[in-house]
């Protein structure tokens, strides 16, 4: 259990520091230039192919959830114990947030870095969200996006799933829920990912951090929902100890 908690603290950790770093690169920093499309293609190709890497490399140790809505989805299907689960969150939000520090850290020491104005990759709605999105709509879109990718994850890591293709699917289906939720939201689909970012942030971040926290656990829940009418109870079961690469 010790090696699956520091893999899913370790993925974690990479995955906000690369991903989230692209994000803070192409849209506080303006390497995209004026183009803010490129700037969303670029932080989704970042957030798919870290998770895709990451999920062969760890998937085998832990499953490579390293976000606590795909947690709560293996949880509710059925494929770990609530103690195992509570481990894993612990380890993920202590990954997305030494991640998030380990990246501010790296920026900081730029003159061209300020933590209220550039900031760290965060989500929010209202004017923090690219189409100003209220409270409301940004709560539908990320249980929606949440459930779709951990619905995409339960069914690839299923018994009848292709585990040889399972980390190119789930890296690929990240890429395409930034690609929609980066202009609403900023995406999150991810508790541990939108938590160490916005502590370090502060403000409006911090205020609207817990939507980017429940949303998602909701999406996983809703996700398990379907895939055990979905799929039969008999193959859902993942092949790895866990629940999956993702």
């Amino acid at each position: 259990m010790a090696r699956k908690l520091a893999a899913e603290l370790l993925g974690t950790l990479i995955l906000v520091y690369f991903a989230v770093g692209v994000a803070t690169l192409s849209f506080g920093f303006g390497a995209t230039g004026s183009s803010f499309y490129a700037g969303v293609v670029a932080t989704a190709l970042a957030f798919g192919l870290t998770l895709l890497a990451l999920a062969y490399v760890l998937g085998p140790i832990s499953g490579c959830h390293v976000n606590p809505a795909v947690t709560m989805g293996a949880l509710f299907a059925g494929r770990m114990n609530v103690v195992e689960a509570v481990g894993y969150w612990i380890a993920q939000f202590v990954g997305g947030i030494l991640g998030a520090l380990l990246l501010w850290c790296t920026f900081s020491s730029s003159p061209l870095y300020s933590r209220t104005k550039t900031g760290l990759g965060t989500d929010g709605w209202g004017a923090a969200s690219h189409i100003h999105i209220n409270a409301g709509g940004a709560f539908l879109a990320e249980v929606v996006l949440a459930a779709f990718f951990v619905f995409v994850i339960l069914g690839v890591t299923s018994k009848i799933g292709n585990t040889a293709t399972a980390g190119m699917v789930i890296g690929l289906t990240l890429t395409v829920v930034h690609l929609i939720g980066i202009p609403i939201t900023g995406t999150s689909v991810n508790p541990a990912r939108s938590l160490g970012p916005a502590l370090i942030v502060g403000g409006t971040a911090l205020h609207q951090v817990w939507l980017f926290i429940v949303a998602p656990l909701v999406g996983g829940i809703l996700a398990a929902g379907l895939h055990l009418l979905v799929y039969p109870k008999a193959t859902s079961e993942s092949s790895t100890a866990a629940a999956a690469p993702v």
